[in-house]
């Protein structure tokens, strides 16, 4: 990945559904080269898809929260694959220090909130977590 494939993809990241045409006037370059820019970086996967990001105002009868996780020993392949497979569970990360994973867990209503804390503390290979609900979004 160059320069011109790091501002395609931030580009991208303000407005995913920026035409070809519009990004190749902003990057300088012919549209061809952003349409192969484009297919080579969905091909190696380094552009998985394309998404859309709602007002919180939309979104705002959801419960979101952070779970950070720690996973026994050797266990944590086993635990993200179990993990992977709940639709509540929309991202997941490993980190170093304390925790080895966070998960943001989005729930429509307190009593399936509580389903998925419970769900998740029952994983063969989790030894703990601490979950915070994430009251109010500053920046998006």
């Amino acid at each position: 990945m160059d320069d011109l494939d790091r501002k395609l993809i931030g580009l991208l990241r303000d407005n995913a559904r920026t035409s070809a045409a519009s990004l190749a006037k902003s990057l300088k370059v012919a549209r061809g080269t952003v349409q192969n820019r484009l297919a080579k970086l969905e091909r190696d996967g380094t552009i998985a898809g394309y998404t859309i990001r709602l007002r919180p105002k939309v979104d705002e009868q959801r419960i979101v929260a952070l779970m950070t996780i720690a996973v026994e020993g050797n266990r944590l392949e086993a635990v993200l694959r179990t993990l992977r497979g709940d639709p509540a569970i929309v991202t997941l990360y490993t980190t170093n220090g304390r925790w080895d994973l966070v998960a943001e867990i989005r729930a429509d209503s307190l009593q399936s909130f509580d389903q998925v804390l419970s769900r998740t503390r029952r994983i063969e290979g989790i030894s703990g977590t601490e979950t915070s609900l994430l009251l109010s979004t500053h920046k998006l």
